[in-house]
């Protein structure tokens, strides 16, 4: 017995060094560099849950068994989905790139998968809705990334004994993780080669089989086995990215971090006790309303201002913003998504290059705004509107050629002297942001 553990832990030890000496493949770091640039996705929370109009944890909130809750396949027709619809929807809104959900908690697969009977073909719509949205993303120049849970709230060999949810779904057999574990494998595998290149997988659920955010000791009940995972996703297609929505320091072989509902090195959730990584391109998530899927007691939406000033940060923090909506059952949009993400497109096509590939400011954003910057501009966000003298100290650049307004280059008085900055501005309350560009040496 003293053997076989010894050699248990060898071999354990040994998948552990193989994952940390994961190298990133050259068509890898380029997907990543893009990432990186492209500052503004969009989230999809999509699915059979949505059809009770409570979100996308209904089955566990309701606890709703596996039996009554596969019913909702016979339901689920959208047949208002439209898919160059909603990528063009993205496009209009300035957004690079659409993570869409291929199978959340409940166990349902967007997708026609030879892998479990509850998926998209046995509803009566009947149409591969991951194949409609990658035809329609390749076609129209939108990365598409894929977002799959690695918890299940239906399956019986998801380790559901130890897991944190989904423990009134009737489920009596004892799980087997190395059965789930294939299952996986064959899932992501199918995504990976039937659907063309994908930028990234979004995994989400590891916190189910750990004590919970803010604990001291987070580590997991059962072994993922991601240098399995990653390596067979690395494998399939290089340039694919993994992230995993653990909320811990990212694990080897991930190649980008998320935030939920938290700028990177913020934690109002209370769901990100990580450090941002200085290493890895970074995400934060936030919905539109206070929902991720369809909720039809949700009636808040958040503000055009409020929209903004959330890109503006997030970019001034050197991350991009994953901005989520959840489709009604039937396929359509609501209003109160489509105009704020317009009024996000009308922004962009003004203000995008003080946006789209720039790194964070030399300092984090402030009570009156942020700064994001490129090599040979900074970009001074005033949001509070209110603002009407600005002093900036270690200005880190040499010399300051002149300061105008992004959006009609009128011209903006300041003072440059050992790496002090003062510029006097007209507060603009009416505007969300009044944006000043340095051109710098």
């Amino acid at each position: 017995m003293k053997k076989l553990t010894l050699l248990g832990l060898v071999l354990f030890i040994a998948l552990q060094l193989k994952a940390q000496d994961y190298t990133p493949t050259a068509a890898n770091l380029k997907q990543r560099a893009w990432f990186n640039e492209a500052r503004f996705g969009l989230f999809i929370h999509w699915g059979p849950f949505s059809i009770p109009g409570s979100g996308e944890w209904v089955m566990n909130d309701r606890k709703l068994t596996v039996h009554n809750y596969t019913n909702l396949k016979d339901f689920f027709n959208p047949v208002e989905f439209n898919a160059a619809e909603w990528v063009s929807m993205a496009k209009n809104a300035g957004m690079k790139y659409i993570t869409l959900i291929t199978r959340h908690h409940d166990g349902f697969s967007m997708w026609d998968t030879k892998y479990s009977d509850f998926n998209i073909m046995n509803t009566p719509y009947k149409k591969d809705i991951v194949k409609m949205m990658a035809d329609e993303c390749h076609k129209q120049g939108i990365q598409l990334y894929l977002y799959y849970s690695l918890l299940d709230w239906r399956r019986e060999d998801y380790p559901h004994e130890t897991g944190r949810t989904g423990q009134h779904s009737g489920r009596t057999s004892k799980g087997d993780y190395a059965s789930y574990l294939q299952f996986m494998k064959n899932q992501l595998t199918e995504l990976l080669t039937n659907y063309g290149e994908i930028g990234g997988i979004w995994f989400d659920g590891h916190w189910d089989q750990t004590e919970p955010e803010g604990s001291k000791d987070r580590t997991s009940r059962i072994d993922w086995k991601y240098s399995e995972i990653y390596g067979l996703i690395h494998k399939l297609q290089p340039q694919c990215m993994i992230g995993n929505n653990h909320h811990l320091t990212p694990f080897p072989g991930e190649d980008f971090q998320m935030f939920e509902r938290d700028l990177p090195g913020e934690n109002k959730s209370g769901l990100s006790f990580q450090k941002a990584s200085d290493k890895l391109p970074l995400e934060t998530c936030e919905t539109i309303s206070n929902s991720w899927g369809y909720n039809l007691s949700d009636t808040y939406y958040k503000s055009d201002r409020e929209l903004v000033h959330m890109l503006v940060k997030a970019a001034g923090l050197g991350s991009n913003l994953l901005l989520n909506i959840g489709p009604m059952p039937s396929g359509k949009i609501q209003p109160e998504f489509q105009d704020r993400l317009a009024g996000l497109g009308a922004w962009l096509k003004i203000y995008g290059e003080s946006i789209y590939g720039t790194k964070a400011g030399y300092i984090k954003p402030q009570n009156w705004g942020s700064i994001t910057q490129t090599n040979k501009k900074i970009y001074i966000h005033i949001l509070d509107g209110k603002t009407t003298r600005l002093d900036l100290e270690n200005v880190p650049v040499k010399k300051i050629k002149k300061a105008y307004l992004l959006k009609d280059k009128s011209v903006v008085n300041f003072v440059f002297k050992k790496s002090k900055l003062t510029i006097d501005t007209v507060p603009n309350t009416d505007a969300p942001d009044q944006v000043i560009v340095l051109d710098i040496e």
